[in-house]
């Protein structure tokens, strides 16, 4: 089936992930290529939106793309970089404002009968985030909004379907944002919004199995979501010719590799459990910076997965439950301007050594998407409902180098916030808790003895995709339980604290 698609450039915006993402909510499929490669077959694209962008077009280092086949051909949607760039080399003028614009703001003014702004009112909040603003808008630019701070918020081109925006609407704190991308691609556009889930089953499935046909594929399953749906599509499509490989890695929760392993029973799923704790604890040995530590993880797990490949006769493929998420933190958005934040283990393709060919049958999709396949797939929702855990595991939430007495206190720690948040009926409300190990010690009273034992960090936050987040107002009663059951508990920690920062600018996990 041929869905109507949406373009977005990529001017390096630490959002444009998210516009990405609001578009797909409207069941419209959308692609982030980079400003300066813009798709051949340009001809197949309903519609465009230019993204954000740190850079400005005032500037030396302003990104120039070539819109030549899109401006008046197509309808086009320029946020913030964009419609600056449009106004500045098209006759307008872009100035630097008087005082950084980010933030909250209300539209004092809107266009009356404009079906841009269709269902939105006088009043609706946006969330701004630019140091330049828009003095003079360009040659046939018809004003559309303002707020009281930015004359110039919304406008469009005559004669053309061309819409721009000084705020960003993919982002919560714009609160209509979500309305006013419906208005521009299914109302202006003429889009028809038939991309969902169930379609993304069937095409994945029809897809896999024309790439794949009888070839054997191994996939390494984590007892998370992602691997789990990933597993799903793959059995869908080529059955008893897959071979799901669950890695004990030391670094899981506690009690996780039986409890995992139960969990697939029933499924249908020909799952094999393998324990290489003591190989990933060696290649962890002395190691303390993260990203050293996430590429030995990475090395361990390839290692693993090639010697349980030899065990599989003819296997040609290796499944990995990778997600847009990891790609878009691993690498420059899709080869943009954007800054690498982390590595993942799972990303970046196989040595040599290993002659199996990747397959990621969800590489494109966010972490609520994937839940929402999974549960067109049927599978269950408590499985779903599962937190995400990075695939390091621990060795991501103790700071420092590792140990195995430093695992061991870790798990326990994390055994009773997350079995916490159970029994307070919070761990729906939660997006993704855990626990840090901090590699400092403190000094503590215990009885009449002074204690010098480890710091914990405690961290929960809400979130949709894990692009951004904010940290959960967890009941101080409950903070309460929990910390006097750890200190009380684990032995070798005399301390807990709990993280308040949100992403950005911090990030979910500690390294």
């Amino acid at each position: 089936m041929q869905h109507d698609k949406v373009l977005i450039l990529d001017f390096g915006s630490q959002y444009t992930q998210l516009i990405a993402r609001r578009v797909r909510e409207l069941n419209v499929y959308s692609e982030i290529h980079p400003f300066n490669k813009i798709p051949d077959d340009i001809e197949s694209y309903k519609a465009v939106i230019l993204s954000g962008s740190p850079f400005s077009v005032r500037g030396e280092e302003a990104l120039h793309p070539d819109i030549s086949k899109i401006r008046g051909k197509k309808p086009l949607l320029a946020v913030c970089y964009g419609a600056q760039y449009l106004a500045h080399f098209s006759g307008g003028n872009v100035s630097p404002s008087n005082t950084r614009e980010y933030g909250r703001a209300n539209l004092s003014f809107i266009k009356e009968n404009e079906p841009f702004f269709n269902d939105i009112s006088e009043g609706s909040q946006v969330w701004m985030s630019h140091s330049d603003t828009i003095k003079e808008l360009p040659t046939g630019g018809i004003l559309l909004a303002s707020t009281h701070d930015v004359s110039n918020a919304a406008y469009r081109i005559k004669n053309e379907m061309t819409y721009a925006i000084q705020f960003h609407p993919e982002v919560y704190h714009t609160t209509d944002g979500k309305q006013l991308l419906k208005n521009f691609l299914i109302d202006i556009a003429k889009i028809n919004p038939d991309w969902t889930p169930d379609s993304f089953v069937e095409e994945t499935v029809d897809w896999l199995k024309k790439k794949l046909k009888n070839d054997k594929v191994v996939l390494g399953l984590s007892g998370g979501v992602d691997s789990t749906v990933a597993a799903v599509l793959l059995n869908k499509a080529i059955g008893k010719n897959l071979y799901c490989v669950f890695v004990n890695n030391g670094l899981l929760r506690k009690n996780e590799f039986e409890n995992v392993l139960k969990q697939y029973e029933g499924m249908g799923l020909n799952v094999k459990g393998v324990d290489a704790s003591a190989r990933f604890l060696e290649a962890l040995k002395g190691l303390s910076d993260p990203e050293l530590k996430r590429k030995a993880i990475g090395n361990a797990f390839i290692e693993v997965f090639d010697d349980e490949a030899h065990h599989i006769e003819d296997v040609k493929w290796l499944a990995q439950g990778t997600i847009y998420p990891d790609v878009i933190e691993s690498v420059s958005a899709t080869g943009g301007p954007s800054a690498t934040i982390k590595s993942h283990h799972n990303v970046g393709g196989l040595p040599d050594f290993m002659k199996l060919k990747v397959v990621e049958p969800m590489n494109t999709l966010f972490k609520d998407e994937v839940r929402r396949v999974g549960a067109s797939l049927g599978i269950d929702p408590e499985l779903l409902g599962r937190h995400p855990f990075p695939g390091p595991g621990l060795a991501i939430r103790i700071l420092g180098d590792l140990t195995a007495e430093k695992v061991r206190i870790l798990q326990e720690v994390d055994a009773i916030f997350i079995n916490g948040l159970r029994d307070w009926d919070l761990y729906d409300k939660v997006w993704q808790a855990g626990a840090m190990l901090l590699p400092v010690n403190s000094v503590g009273v215990m009885g009449d003895e002074r204690t010098y034992e480890k710091c914990v960090v405690l961290r929960a936050v809400e979130s949709t995709d894990g692009m951004t987040a904010d940290w959960v107002n967890l009941p101080y009663k409950f903070l309460q339980k929990v910390s006097n059951d750890i200190i009380n508990k684990v032995k070798g920690v005399n301390r807990v604290v709990y993280d308040i920062s949100s992403k950005p600018p911090a990030t979910i996990e500690w390294e």
